[in-house]
């Protein structure tokens, strides 16, 4: 199954954000983003997927996965009971982290701790130690003090020791491609729910987007809106109906998802030039026609 993609949503006035989610929670799936993300294991077990590489986590193990590299964590709650905190995330973009590293070049030591997330660390349990308190720190600090910790946190995890690279060296993240199935996910969901209430909040938030990133990101795949593609299929299923069904038009309207029959013979209208019970009339007429013909 093809990844997610993940929106962050770093603020402006932030370089980086930190954040804490228990059990269960939305964007806890196969998913990637263009940032770099260190998780701390806080509660449960369960298994951890990045890249090509699967194992058992628990709580107080530390990770670190790179720009578009598809990361999962899967605990393991057989009652599923809620967990307050699951982990604490901490998601960064590469591009600020080199901007630092160009202003302050004392920080280029930290490209190599930046090329092995390529691959997903998975830290030593004496370096997890370590960062724990600090990332629990970042939760509240603000400000040069939040600047400050982020950046001790960096320097004791490039000088870690024992660490272990998680994905081969072979595995390359293809987001161009993830995003490609994405969509497809979205259309195949689309068709296979035309009748019901479909919103576009609710197709973004499937897709695990913000609502402004998935209009944007469903307009370049298909080259409409969310509502235009949505009533185009919903008028094409509706032609398949007045064809292949003696349904009446009032029952064909709702079950393609149409909230009342005016407004269904009006985006018919729209787009077939004539109302749904004409566009049935003259396919029986075609069909007497080669009857008889």
């Amino acid at each position: 199954m093809a990844p997610y993609l993940e929106l962050v949503g770093i603020q402006e006035q932030d370089s980086f954000k930190v954040w804490a989610h228990g059990y269960p929670y939305e964007t806890v799936r196969w998913h990637f983003h263009p940032e770099y993300e260190i998780n701390l294991v806080t509660d449960t077990t369960g298994r951890y997927f990045v890249g090509d590489n699967t194992g058992m986590f628990e709580p107080g193990q530390l990770f670190m996965v790179g720009p578009n590299l598809p990361h999962n964590w899967v605990s393991d709650v057989p009652d599923k009971r809620p967990i307050a905190q699951r982990c604490i995330v901490l998601q960064f973009s590469g591009k600020t982290l080199s901007r630092g590293i160009a202003a302050f070049p004392e920080l280029s030591y930290l490209e190599r701790l930046l090329t092995q997330a390529q691959r997903g660390i998975l830290f030593s349990p004496a370096v997890a130690r370590r960062a724990a308190p600090l990332l629990n720190g970042l939760l509240t600090l603000s400000g040069v003090q939040r600047v400050h910790q982020f950046l001790l946190l960096l320097d004791m995890l490039a000088h870690g020791q024992d660490s272990t690279l998680l994905a081969t060296p072979a595995f390359r993240p293809d987001p161009e491609g993830y995003q490609s199935s994405a969509i497809n996910q979205v259309l195949k969901y689309l068709a296979d729910h035309l009748g019901d209430r479909l919103r576009e909040i609710d197709l973004a938030r499937y897709a695990s987007m913000e609502p402004s990133a998935f209009s944007r990101f469903f307009h370049r795949h298909t080259g409409v809106s969310f509502v235009q593609y949505l009533n185009r299929l919903r008028v094409g299923r509706a032609c398949e109906l007045l064809i292949t069904t003696d349904k009446p038009v009032t029952s064909i309207c709702y079950d393609c998802g149409f909230n009342n029959v005016s407004n269904f013979n009006r985006h018919f209208l729209a787009l077939k030039g004539m109302p749904p019970s004409q566009f049935r009339r003259y396919h029986e007429l075609n069909a007497e026609h080669e009857a008889y013909g």
